[in-house]
């Protein structure tokens, strides 16, 4: 009887390492991604001329950012790609990040097979209150409208009037506007459960009512480095 207790302990205790392990893992794949975030943001912001105008940097409610930094994980038909997305909270700080999935359309990321960088930036209350859901549509339960860039990007267009989200894409150095219709914005529940370590909700996170963890810290940082400046001016 005893040795069949033992070789019972031995099993959980195999089973309990093997889901730290693998939740230790997933945490890492998700630091990365932050990182990997981070990265997009300061790239685009290098070069004034061809980033993102600092009306739009002043103005806007949330910030999504979902990087490329695997090539090939943009499928046509498929998930698109994995990404984070922050919003700035009644204080005026940016939030602690969720993690976010992309997916639908008919077009493709893939520019002979470079994966595309994508950001998405809320510019109003509805586009907030878009991103407290945990899913929506572009184009269809959200408007979006492909972002102006650069600093003489016109301030009467049609964006600024309709669009609760501007969004962009960056491939091969390029930067540019981009037609997201008909994709899906959703929460990414286990990586967001890998990240903070148990099921908290999205509008909790994004409306600021949770802790920024150690792995996030960066990538909020280096939005408020942008975003808030350019309020303050």
């Amino acid at each position: 009887m005893l040795k069949k207790i033992s070789v019972a302990l031995c099993g959980l205790a195999m089973i309990a390492g093997s889901l730290s392990a693998q939740a230790e893992g997933d945490k890492a794949k998700v630091a990365e991604r932050l990182t990997a975030a981070g990265q997009v943001i300061d790239q685009i912001m290098a070069t004034p001329d061809k980033s993102i105008p600092g009306g739009i940097l002043a103005g806007a409610s949330c910030v999504v950012v979902i990087p490329s930094y695997k090539k090939g994980a943009f499928v046509v038909g498929a998930q698109y790609g994995q990404g984070v997305a922050t919003c700035r909270t009644p204080s005026g700080k940016w939030s602690a990040p969720v993690c976010v999935q992309l997916a639908g359309g008919s077009f493709g990321f893939q520019i002979g097979g470079q994966a595309t960088d994508l950001v998405l930036i809320a510019m109003n209350q509805q586009g907030l209150q878009d991103m407290l859901k945990n899913k929506f549509k572009l184009g269809a339960d959200a408007a979006a409208s492909a972002g102006p860039v650069g600093r003489n990007a016109q301030a009467g267009t049609d964006w600024k009037l309709n669009a609760e989200f501007l969004t962009y894409s960056r491939s091969k150095g390029l930067f540019a506007g981009i037609d997201l219709d008909g994709t899906v914005l959703s929460q990414n529940q286990d990586d967001t459960r890998a990240l903070y370590g148990t099921d908290v909700q999205f509008d909790q996170i994004l409306g600021g009512k949770q802790v920024t963890p150690v792995e996030a810290r960066p990538f909020v940082r280096t939005v408020a480095k942008y975003f808030v400046a350019a309020r303050n001016k």
